[in-house]
């Protein structure tokens, strides 16, 4: 699977290698004024047509790198920037859109079932964040992102927001290459250097995303799900567990843990008193995956309590580790702040 994963990239990798070889090569034979010549002719359908194929060949699984560069070497640092931008965020927002409306069940069935429950989940909980954290951490190639995005039921607006913001680091290096692939046909002698700042600005985005995974990891205690079905098996090691999901979710389809205490995050700050007051106890946070329940470790943390694990994958990993859930009726689980 690895492999298969490696090899789109890989392709384009040398398709970009073998593109700046044959420009290197046969860079006499190109006329550079006339093809800026020729698209000052087109006015303003210059960057209204690379716009518009930037954004057909997002629907179409086009490696946006390859209109990246060719807006970069045409309009410019800054330009091409915003002209690429535009491009790609038209073609995801249609991309959003077909996934949402037209072709649902097209896109489920070319997904792979357990990564997209998993990222619809995650972005249900956390709208705007999760979408800027998959886009910089990738979940699916890019293009394949954008229609499992539109399955969610986060809002237009914040999905055109948060992936405008974080597509906007990657895009600006990909127009600065192109631009710099243009300068060395042009024979400017500072070429290399903005060959080797766009090459930089790759490299800091490539690593980026081991960084937030790397600090995501960091947040605090984790157990998973087998290790505490069996920490709750034994009576003298069985650990509080904090379901921090809203009511109507808590008693949802996924049902809770056995002996769960639901406090939503929203009023787990009022809880918090009552909470130090069992910090003998070890406290396992449980949320629908485990984003929300991030962030309820960290609350609890800086109040002094230091036993909180999270649970990792949240009721989503537990349901499918096939562990029992608490069936309907429940009784009043609900732990209050008085």
């Amino acid at each position: 699977m690895k492999v298969q994963r490696l090899l789109p990239r890989l392709a384009i990798a040398i398709l970009l290698a073998v593109m700046a070889s044959w420009l290197a090569l046969h860079r006499d034979q190109l006329d550079l004024l006339a093809l800026e010549a020729r698209a000052r002719e087109l006015g303003l359908f210059a960057p209204v047509t690379h716009v518009v194929l930037f954004a057909i060949g997002t629907i179409l699984f086009v490696p946006g790198s390859l209109f990246g560069l060719a807006g970069g070497a045409l309009f410019g640092p800054i330009w091409g920037t915003l002209l690429n931008l535009l491009g790609a965020s038209l073609g995801a927002t249609v991309a959003f859109l077909i996934a949402r409306y037209l072709a649902e069940d097209r896109v489920r069935r070319f997904i792979d079932r357990g990564r997209l429950d998993r990222l619809l989940a995650e972005v249900e909980a956390e709208a705007w964040r999760s979408v800027a954290f998959v886009r910089l951490v990738p979940i699916f190639p890019f293009n394949l992102l954008n229609y499992a995005l539109g399955l969610t039921r986060i809002p237009l607006t914040s999905y055109v927001l948060a992936s405008a913001i974080s597509m906007l680091p990657g895009t600006f290096a990909y127009t600065w290459l192109g631009y710099a692939g243009r300068q060395a046909l042009a024979r400017n002698d500072a070429a290399l250097s903005y060959g080797m700042l766009g090459l930089a600005l790759l490299a800091a985005i490539t690593f980026l995303p081991r960084l937030l995974k790397s600090l995501r990891s960091k947040t605090g205690a984790w157990i998973d799900a087998t290790t505490l079905a069996t920490r709750l098996a034994r009576a003298n090691d069985e650990p509080l567990i904090i379901d921090v999901r809203e009511p109507d979710e808590f008693a949802g389809r996924l049902g809770h843990i056995h002996n769960a205490r639901n406090i939503p995050m929203g009023e787990l700050s009022a809880a918090l008193e009552r909470l130090q007051s069992l910090s003998d106890k070890p406290i396992v946070l449980v949320c629908h995956t485990d984003m929300r329940s991030q962030k309820a470790a960290a609350l609890l943390a800086s109040s002094g309590l230091c036993q909180v694990s999270v649970l990792c994958g949240g009721m989503v990993g537990w349901t499918k580790a096939g562990l029992p859930v608490a069936e309907p009726p429940f009784p009043g689980q609900r732990l209050h702040s008085g």
